[in-house]
């Protein structure tokens, strides 16, 4: 059985967890051969497992839910042979501002001047989820920057910006750079999250502990969204379940190959996947393992 497993750019943190995630399949299961690919990242990995060009991907669960329901970027493309595996590792959103701002919240960025990511990237989606939620009009009411993270860190840390909005793992270099220039990281509330959680069913509340960045000496609530590995149901069962057992016997190597997938367990991987259904073969092993009744 031939797994092609497309990722991201090769530059990217996605590309070598699915390169490592494959090698072990490759390098465990007897009729598997298993390898991974570059690719232009979750859309284009939902887009090749719909096609059957490819067996299984990951992808933010948002972007799985739109293409399972054929919304927005799949609008006329719906996949309903899209099957979960597992639940991976959160993306969190990190909103950092300067002290000056005096940015406590998510409505006090009305007015001020605040980087979004580039325009119509995810990133600038979430700053509009978020920003709407919190009752501001997106974008009028503030002066909106449309630059990478990169370049956001450099504005907060000369102060030429006054907040800006970066989803990424923790620890992400911008937020550590501009933390480092006396900027702050600002609460996501249970208020905003709930109300998100109404029209977007893959928000989860997240936590960055203190010390996750300089100065930094209290936990933070964000939001976040979780990488979710899928394929689809044209991927028979017991190949599915052996990719599921095979996976959780060796979390624990993968974790120390790679820091994304440290300290992930099956109990998680059923939670905060957007309602999707998972694949037959792998509820067979969450149910084994009794995650699942």
């Amino acid at each position: 059985m031939v797994i092609k497993f497309p990722t991201a750019t090769a530059s990217g943190a996605l590309y070598a967890v699915g390169a490592a995630i494959s090698n072990m399949w490759d390098t465990n299961i007897d009729f598997v051969s298993a390898s991974s690919q570059a690719s232009n990242g979750g859309l284009d990995n939902l887009n090749q497992i719909a096609d059957g060009e490819s067996q299984v991907s990951i992808a933010i669960s948002s972007n799985c839910f739109q293409s399972y329901y054929g919304l927005d970027s799949f609008t006329g493309h719906e996949n309903k042979k899209l099957r979960v595996i597992a639940g991976l590792y959160f993306n969190p959103n990190q909103v950092v501002v300067t002290q000056k701002s005096g940015i406590k919240t998510l409505a006090d960025v009305k007015g001020k001047h605040f980087a979004v990511a580039a325009a119509g990237s995810s990133v600038e989606g979430e700053c509009n989820n978020h920003f709407t939620a919190a009752g501001l009009k997106y974008p009028d009411d503030f002066r909106p920057e449309y630059i990478a993270f990169g370049d956001a860190a450099d504005m907060l840390q000369n102060g030429t910006l006054d907040g800006a909005w970066i989803m990424s793992g923790t620890p992400a270099a911008a937020v550590s750079q501009a933390c480092s220039a006396g900027c702050t990281l600002v609460d996501i509330t249970d208020d905003i999250i709930q109300t998100l959680q109404k029209t977007f069913p893959w928000y989860a509340a997240y936590t960055i502990p203190a010390g996750t960045y300089p100065n930094q000496d209290k936990d933070v609530q964000t939001s976040a969204i979780k990488m979710t590995m899928f394929t689809s149901t044209d991927l028979d069962e017991e190949t599915v379940y052996q990719l599921t057992k095979t996976l959780w016997e060796h979390i624990d190597e993968l974790g120390q190959a790679q820091k994304n997938l440290k300290g992930l367990t099956p109990q998680a991987a059923v939670l905060d996947i957007a309602r999707l259904p998972l694949h037959d073969g792998a509820a067979r092993y969450y149910k084994e393992i009794g995650v699942l009744k």
